[in-house]
């Protein structure tokens, strides 16, 4: 099966990695987004899925806009490819472009179907709490992740589970699904099924504001947005910005969900129940674990943070780093 990949990020390298070790199928060519600079020394940089394109020989195609760039766009349909495999590649195809394959254009989507449409949906679904998500294999048509499915995979989420590290999963899990879904494609052993709109939800690109923190809302909805925008979300410590990178809701309904190591560290802590204050009120500390805020509703222990500058840092560290003290009051972050 000759096969053009499109792609750009992490996420995207397993499922090239995969159809490349299958000797099953042809990567003719990678289509991925322009180099771009990065902050530190603001240097042009390759994205992942180039990095494993020139790895392995595979000529790599780099256009701006791809519905407009016309070489790329006779390139394409030169290739005479049987399929186009799309991860996260990061523009929106034309449907010239998606008539262009024998069996069409495979995307795959990191969520549920017809659940997270759109370009964030492992970072969204964290967010909103959901203790489930998975990948969907898909034909594409013109609309955003509104084409027909093909196959499904699932994988429970744990309340420790950071955007980084469901992506790596769904990755890995995406890559073996799609190699399944070419192979019965090509059989003709799957009957797409178109979505049910009704019950779409979508996954917006996340915003500056998404990450500021409103210590009104309860615990573990700031955990959720901490571990779902990971490593971004701010409050404010001494009229400075302090990222949170690591985050846990106290309480017994959430303490089967931690590691033992974890379960360990807090049984060091004070009984919750005498303690209270106002939303962002530094309300405890406890040697060797850190500080813990009280939010809208029930306590948060913040177990890592950022300090601008700095590199992450432990809570315990950061306690005695600063000289937390109790009393004192995390701001709003924006």
């Amino acid at each position: 099966m000759k096969i053009v990949f499109f792609g750009t990020p992490e996420f995207a390298v397993p499922t090239l990695e995969k159809l490349l070790l299958n000797q099953e199928f042809e990567v003719l060519a990678v289509v991925t987004q322009p180099d771009k600079r990065r902050e530190r020394g603001n240097k042009l940089t390759p994205s992942p899925v180039k990095n494993m394109a020139i790895a392995h020989n595979l000529p790599v195609w780099q256009p701006e806009r791809i519905k407009k760039d016309t070489e790329t766009l006779n390139k394409l349909k030169e290739l005479d490819a049987d399929v186009f495999v799309v991860v996260a590649y990061g523009q929106i195809l034309s449907q010239k472009i998606l008539n262009m394959p024998k069996l069409g254009c495979v995307n795959v989507h990191g969520s549920i179907l017809p659940q997270y449409r759109g370009a964030a949906p492992i970072q969204w679904c964290l967010y909103n709490g959901e203790t489930e998500t998975g990948i969907t294999t898909m034909l594409m048509d013109a609309g955003m992740d509104t084409g027909a499915m093909l196959l499904k995979a699932t994988t429970p989420i744990s309340l420790l589970d950071t955007a980084d590290d469901l992506a790596q999963r769904l990755s890995v899990i995406g890559g073996d699904l799609l190699i399944e879904t070419l192979y019965k494609l090509q059989q003709k052993e799957i009957q797409p099924i178109p979505q049910d709109n009704a019950a779409a939800t979508y996954a917006s690109l996340i915003q500056k504001q998404d990450y500021g923190l409103d210590w009104s809302r309860s615990a573990l909805q700031l955990h959720n947005q901490i571990r779902g925008f990971y490593p971004n979300c701010t409050t404010t410590f001494r009229n400075q910005p302090l990222k949170i990178t690591a985050s846990f809701p106290l309480g017994a309904a959430y303490s089967d969900e931690l590691p033992p190591e974890l379960q360990k560290m807090l049984q060091k802590l004070p009984d919750l129940s005498q303690i209270s204050g106002n939303p962002g009120e530094v309300v405890s500390i406890t040697k060797g674990v850190g500080a813990i805020a009280q939010t809208g509703e029930g306590l948060l222990l913040l177990r890592e943070v950022q300090l601008p500058g700095k590199r992450p840092q432990s809570g315990w560290d950061f306690v005695n780093g600063t000289r937390l003290t109790v009393g004192e009051v995390l701001g709003n972050g924006s």
